[in-house]
Parts: C-alpha cells; sequence; structure tokens
C-alpha cells in the first residue's frame, strides 16, 4: 500500500468510526440526562402520592405490574441464553430452574411485600422511575445478539436512532403521549424503556462495528472512541442540564424544565439517524451474508488492495462456524465477558452519573451548584477517557484495568469514610473526582475494548449475554442505590457512607479479576483470539 492509499484509508476508518460512535454519543446523552432531572423526576412523578391516595393506589398497581411484566420478559431473555450455551435438553432444566427461583424472590420479596405506600416503596417507586430506562437496556442488550445477525450492524444502529428519537419525544410529553389509559408516570417509565432499548443496541453494536472495521493495531484506540463518545455525550448534557436550570426558578424546573432535558436529545438522536445512511456495513456482516465483493470492496478502503484478499480469506476461514454454539470454545470466555460487565458496574459509576446532582445535594450544595459541579465530573471523565485512548494500545489492556480497580476502590472507600465522619468538603469532592479519573481512564473505555475483542467471530453473538449481564448489574445498582442512600436506619448508622464502601469493595475486587483471569488482547487479530481460545 503506498503512503497516499495508507493516508486515505486511515481517513476512511476515522470518518466510519465518528459516525458509529454517535451511538455511543446518545448511550452517554441519555444516560446523564437523567442526574439533572433526579429532584424534579421525584416531585413531579412521587411526591404527589403521598397527598392523593387515589393516585397513589393506582400508581401502585401499576407499578407492580411493570415490574411483573419486567420480570417476565427478561426471564424470557435469559432463557433463551441458556439455550443458546447448553442446547435444548439441558436449555430447558436450566431456564427452569431461574424462572422458578426468580418467581420465588418476586413473589416473597416484591409481591406480597410491596402494598402500601411505606418510605421503602416510595423510594423503590422513586429508584425504578429514573433507572427505568435500563430495563430497557437489558431488553435491547439482550437481543442485539440477534439483531446484529439478522438485521446487521448498520441497520441494528439505524433502529437504535429511531428508538432514541421516540424516547426522547415521549418521556418530555409523557401526558400527552399516553396512549395507555394509564397513569403519567408509567407511561413516561415506557417512553423511557423504549429509549432504553435503543441504548442496549447502540451500546453492543457500535463498539462491535467499530472493532470489525479497524485494523489490529488501530482498534483500542478506535474502540476507545466510543466511550470518548460517551463521556462527550454527558459532559454535554451536563452543560445543556445546567443550562436549562438557568431559565427559571425551582419550581419551573420541577415542573417545566426538566422536560427540555429530555426533548434536547431529538437532535443528536436525528443527526445519529441521518449520518448512519452514509456509512458501510461490516465487512464481516457481509463474508456471513456471502456478499463478498461488497466485503472486499471495504477491505479494500480499509487495509488497501494488497492486504484484501489475505484478510477475506482469514475471515472466511473464522466464519466456517459462525453462529456456533456459545460454549464451543469453553465455559470461561462466557463467565469472563460477564463478569467484565458485571463489575463495570459494581463499582458504582452510574452511581455517580445518575445521581451526581443528588451527591453534590448531599454535601450541603444547592440545586443550581451541584449541577455544576457535574460538568466537573464530566469534564474529568472526558480529560482521562482520552488518556485512556492514547495509552489502551500502547500499555495493553490489563495494566489499565487492575490500576484502576485499585485506585476506584481507594477513592470510594475514601468518599464513604468523608460521608460517615461528616467531613463533606475537599476530601469528599476529590475522592469523587478521583473516582471518576480512574474509572474514565480504565474500566469505562476498555471494557468496552476487551469485551469487542474477546469473543470469536463464530460466537460473535455471545457479546450480547455480557452487554445483557452489564444493563441488569446497572439496574441492580441504580435501582438500590436510593433505596439505600435515603433509609433511615441505614442514614442514621453510616450518615450515607455505606453504599460507597461496597462499590470501593467491588472496585478492589474486580482488579483482582483481571489480574488473575483476564488474557490481554493488545495487538491481536480478532481471528487470532479464535486460535487463543481454541487452544
Amino acid at each position: 500500500m503506498t503512503q497516499t492509499q495508507s493516508k486515505g484509508s486511515l481517513l476512511f476508518i476515522i470518518g466510519i468510526t465518528l459516525v458509529a460512535t454517535l451511538g455511543g454519543l446518545l448511550f452517554g446523552y441519555d444516560t446523564a440526562v437523567i442526574s439533572g432531572a433526579t429532584e424534579a423526576l421525584k416531585v413531579f412523578f412521587v411526591t404527589p402520592l403521598e397527598s392523593d391516595s387515589a393516585l397513589a393506589l393506582q400508581v401502585l398497581g401499576e407499578y407492580k405490574i411493570i415490574i411483573s411484566l419486567c420480570f417476565i420478559i427478561v426471564s424470557s431473555l435469559v432463557s433463551s441464553f441458556m439455550f443458546r450455551m447448553y442446547g435444548k435438553q439441558k436449555g430447558i432444566i436450566y431456564s427452569a430452574l431461574i424462572v422458578l427461583i426468580g418467581a420465588v424472590i418476586w413473589y416473597t420479596q416484591f409481591w406480597v411485600s410491596v402494598n402500601e405506600l411505606t418510605e421503602n416503596t416510595l423510594n423503590s417507586i422513586n429508584g425504578f422511575t429514573i433507572s427505568s430506562a435500563i430495563i430497557g437496556c437489558v431488553i435491547g442488550g439482550s437481543i442485539c445478539g440477534s439483531i446484529s445477525q439478522k438485521l446487521g450492524r448498520k441497520r441494528g444502529l439505524i433502529l437504535a436512532a429511531v428508538l432514541f428519537t421516540i424516547s426522547a419525544v415521549g418521556s418530555s410529553i409523557p401526558e400527552i403521549l399516553n396512549f395507555f389509559g394509564t397513569s403519567t408516570i408509567s407511561a413516561f417509565i415506557f417512553y423511557r424503556i423504549i429509549g432504553g432499548i435503543g441504548v442496549g443496541i447502540a451500546s453492543m453494536l457500535s463498539p462491535m462495528y467499530i472493532a470489525e472495521i479497524a485494523p489490529a493495531k488501530y482498534r483500542g484506540t478506535l474502540v476507545s472512541a466510543n466511550q470518548f463518545a460517551i463521556v462527550f455525550g454527558m459532559l454535554v448534557v451536563y452543560f445543556v442540564n445546567y443550562a436549562i436550570s438557568q431559565t427559571g426558578d425551582i419550581n419551573w424546573l420541577n415542573e417545566t424544565g426538566w422536560r427540555y432535558m429530555f426533548a434536547s436529545e431529538t437532535i443528536p438522536a436525528i443527526l445519529f439517524l441521518v449520518m448512519l445512511y452514509f456509512v458501510p456495513e461490516s465487512p464481516r456482516y457481509l463474508i456471513m451474508k456471502s456478499r463478498e465483493k461488497e466485503a472486499e470492496g471495504i477491505l479494500n478502503k480499509i487495509v488497501g488492495t494488497s492486504k484484501a484478499s489475505q484478510l477475506l480469506a482469514e475471515i472466511k476461514e473464522s466464519l466456517k462456524e459462525n453462529n456456533a454454539p456459545w460454549l464451543s470454545f469453553g465455559g470461561l470466555i462466557i463467565v469472563i465477558g460477564i463478569l467484565l460487565s458485571v463489575f463495570q458496574q459494581f463499582v458504582g459509576i452510574n452511581v455517580v452519573l445518575y445521581y451526581a446532582a443528588e451527591i453534590f445535594r448531599n454535601m450541603g450544595n444547592d440545586t443550581d451548584s451541584s449541577l455544576l459541579q457535574t460538568i466537573l465530573v464530566g469534564a474529568i471523565n472526558l480529560i482521562f477517557t482520552v488518556l485512556a485512548i492514547f495509552t489502551v494500545d500502547k500499555f495493553g489492556r490489563k495494566p489499565l484495568m487492575i490500576i484502576g480497580g485499585v485506585g476506584m476502590g481507594i477513592c470510594m472507600f475514601a468518599l464513604g469514610t468523608a460521608f460517615y465522619m461528616d467531613q463533606l468538603g475537599l476530601v469528599a469532592l476529590f475522592a469523587m473526582l478521583g473516582y471518576v479519573a480512574f474509572f474514565a481512564m480504565s474500566w469505562g473505555p476498555v471494557t468496552w475494548v476487551l469485551l469487542s475483542e474477546i469473543f470469536p467471530n463464530s460466537i460473535r453473538s455471545a457479546m450480547s449475554l455480557a452487554v445483557a449481564a452489564q444493563w441488569m448489574a446497572n439496574m441492580a445498582v441504580s435501582w438500590t442505590f436510593p433505596m439505600m442512600n435515603d433509609n433511615s436506619w441505614l442514614t442514621g448508622m453510616f450518615n450515607h457512607g455505606f453504599s460507597y464502601w461496597i462499590y470501593g469493595a467491588m472496585g478492589i475486587l474486580s482488579a483482582l479479576f483481571v489480574w488473575k483471569i483476564v488474557p490481554e488482547t493488545k495487538g491481536r487479530s480478532l481471528e487470532d483470539m479464535q486460535k487463543l481460545w481454541k487452544k
């Protein structure tokens, strides 16, 4: 390949990567938009339940039905994973066990216990309203493996962009677009779940698409660019939230301002939808569908005509077992994928991202100051994500993950201790910002790099299991945080510090897990990973 061809290929790769990362930007935008609206949503949707018994009764009934439907959907999706891993006979047995255990937990811990509006029930409804999009993320993450196989990477991302747009409009005016005959809070939750499905699809397909387009020597950097887009989207929405909060007083924000926060998502969603029409399909997907001439044309632009034929042959060889059983390479790869995802959430990052403003309010700041400080969180997140982008292909994946896990653990222990001792000054602020920095340079971007690299082509759709596990863990953390943080007994005992100590312990465990079990993928092609797991 000549120097001119090489430069042209790199520009082509960068161009289509930038479009794909708009999926990450929307992922980040949707994740962070809720942070500026947490208090407003509580005041608008949850607080009125305390004084309106008829509305409270209706919402409580709908809440139980919504959670039950979510349980059925998630159980069905998890059962489908069992069939993909173990086949029909064992799949039936394992699925039945999962459904039975889940049904017992659902009935004893939820259905019979949630019958009146206690403090815990109100906190649970508030937590679910804020984190309801994550149920959609679980669904989207679970089905995106099938979508990537049937629709392809590009059309799957187009579907995600459409769902983003519907959610943005519906979430901002749920009472107007309430076609279900339910309470407004239930309509809001429905549209948030729709948006979550789009996030779940994009969260897998954006890094997968980039990984399949990028040459091995650039892959870590380019897949990390997706995480850069995620945190850039967060930073943008922090500014948007702050600007909206300055438009009126606190009453206006609680009644109307939060609607503009959600509606603002339509702008990047429509931009993403339009730009996707100008990018090609993944060559690996095209080869999978026997569209080899199209794939070769794209590979010529990516690696040059001299290398395209060889890469085409390697991809075809790796896809001979396309759609193979997920345990074809043993169970360890599945366990690693799931635990990478679960640890990324159990370290507590989305507590910081969803509830940053509330955490700052707990430190004694007013609403305007807390929203302004979330911009600082977003800036630190962005700066250290850039650091990861420039170091992930130089130092490797494992060193960054281990350093990040230990650093997050120390910072979370420090933040929890600051709350416990009621020393909420600069120590608490620096602990929180240090935590964000360590996450941004490690578990934020590098987890997605590893997930996009470790699964061989023939079981590539198994990545959807890891993505679904990530969103389930996200849901568990985001839903339980208000229940722990606002619980009167825990607050009296630990002064809001309890949950942060738990996340600190998870940070240390995550570092040990990577050190002992996760393989290094730096410099390996996707086809090399297939050979590694076969050994």
